[in-house]
């Protein structure tokens, strides 16, 4: 079943690429593109334009998306795409939760601001963790365990604000949840990488 799952995403990146591919940009610059969606999100958060800040959201994660799948179809996947990538992903995710600081969020138990920053904290340290684990080589390749990974925070964005256009007092709630999960994801990447033999 999962095999099957995995067999008709490669159709499916196969043919992303080979689609998004004759618009001749490169891999890079789709990549970069998706970080200025990311900002022109923020503006419209700034403003409170809940729908034009999900559309600009969506057209960044998908080109997050897309940059791969047109490194993979054009034979461009290089380390440095890959290090580009990772890092746009940061600021894509970053911005974006710094821009929730702007909305008239209620307070619940904490302050929005503080579930915003514990949210953001949560998804630096998930990708810390990892990134010093290679660093000190106790990993050597990326490590793939662990809930809540950047995929699917990505996915409680986008319900954050499908959630805002209806009522935006009540983005705290999906907020929270990120924030305690993405922290709690990290505390188990690094409990992971605590509990290889090649830490002693």
């Amino acid at each position: 079943m999962l095999q099957e799952k995995r067999e008709k995403f490669k159709k499916i990146e196969v043919k992303t690429g080979q689609i998004f591919s004759k618009l001749g940009l490169t891999p890079n610059q789709l990549t970069l593109i998706s970080v200025l969606f990311a900002f022109i999100s923020v503006y419209f958060l700034i403003k409170i334009e809940l729908i034009s800040a999900l559309i600009f959201y969506f057209v960044a994660a998908i080109l997050d998306f897309i940059d791969g799948a047109v490194a993979r179809f054009k034979n461009l996947a290089t380390k440095r795409g890959a290090f580009l990538d990772t890092i746009c992903d940061r600021y894509v995710e970053g911005v974006i939760l710094l821009g929730f600081l702007f909305l008239p969020l209620k307070d619940l138990v904490l302050p929005a601001e503080v579930w915003i920053f514990l949210a953001l904290f949560g998804s630096v340290m998930t990708t810390y963790s990892k990134a010093a684990a290679k660093e000190k080589e106790i990993i050597k390749e990326e490590l793939k365990k662990g809930f809540l990974g950047r995929g699917e925070r990505m996915i409680l964005i986008f319900l954050t604000l499908i959630l805002g256009i209806w009522n935006i007092t009540s983005m705290i709630y999906p907020i929270l949840i990120l924030a305690i999960l993405s922290n709690l994801g990290a505390l188990q990447r690094i409990a992971i990488i605590l509990s290889l033999k090649n830490t002693e």
